[in-house]
């Protein structure tokens, strides 16, 4: 298999999770007070939303990439 198509199927399986998946979660932690060998610490999480464009753009370059590949063969 070319190496142009399988950069295509990666995008495209990549495209499909975008979609099915929507947002991502993910948790820091951070030191909020350290007093000598005390240290407390807070932890926060931060989502991030995937653009549904983002998703579609994906898989849209990942057929035109299969569909190069293909037409070079």
């Amino acid at each position: 298999m070319k190496p142009m198509s399988v950069l295509g199927l990666l995008l495209i399986i990549g495209g499909v999770v975008a979609l099915a998946i929507g947002r991502f979660s993910y948790t820091t932690e951070e030191k909020v007070v350290e007093l000598g060998p005390l240290v407390a610490t807070a932890s926060e999480e931060h989502t991030v939303q995937i653009p549904d464009l983002a998703g579609i753009a994906a898989i849209v370059a990942g057929i035109a990439l299969v569909v190069v590949a293909r037409r070079r063969a």
